[in-house]
């Protein structure tokens, strides 16, 4: 039986976009150097990485969109922040940006990593930031890096 999956290689000429949050700007620096870790590790040049950045979480789907559209990138990680507050506001943006994002995936055909993180408390998102659980804007380059490989053996 044939099997299929993707593996951490970018074609050659593959163009990568980082849609990153300007919010909680200390945690997502963390996460973009992440990312760029993660697809330099894996053989993607710098200058084939195009960093976009938005105001916060809410703005990401609509870029990523935009992004996906314009058919020049194998693949697009998102980053974020969103820290629950005294509001139910917190649930809405996490939500609302994980929806979306799926959505631009879907419609699109362009792997959307969803590296934004919804967390209780700022130490929460440190240590996801390049802390003890590791970084997971790194996490989501592999992601893109994969399925980008695997979307292309599927062709």
């Amino acid at each position: 039986m044939p099997s299929f999956e993707g593996d951490l290689r970018a074609a050659d000429g593959a163009r990568f976009a980082i849609v990153a949050s300007r919010w909680n700007s200390r945690i997502t620096e963390a996460l973009i150097e992440g990312a760029r870790s993660g697809f330099k590790a894996n053989g993607v040049d710098e200058a084939q990485i195009d960093l976009v950045r938005v105001p916060g979480a809410w703005e990401l789907p609509l870029t990523c969109a935009a992004l996906a559209k314009g058919g020049r990138h194998a693949g697009i990680v998102a980053l974020g922040c969103v820290v629950r507050g005294d509001t139910r506001h917190y649930e809405h943006v996490a939500d609302g940006c994980s929806q979306g994002l799926m959505q631009v995936a879907l419609e699109h055909g362009v792997p959307v990593a969803n590296g934004v993180l919804a967390v209780e408390q700022v130490e929460d998102a440190e240590a996801r930031a390049g802390g003890s659980h590791g970084n997971k804007g790194e996490e989501t380059a592999f992601v893109v890096l994969e399925m980008s490989n695997l979307l292309e053996r599927l062709k």
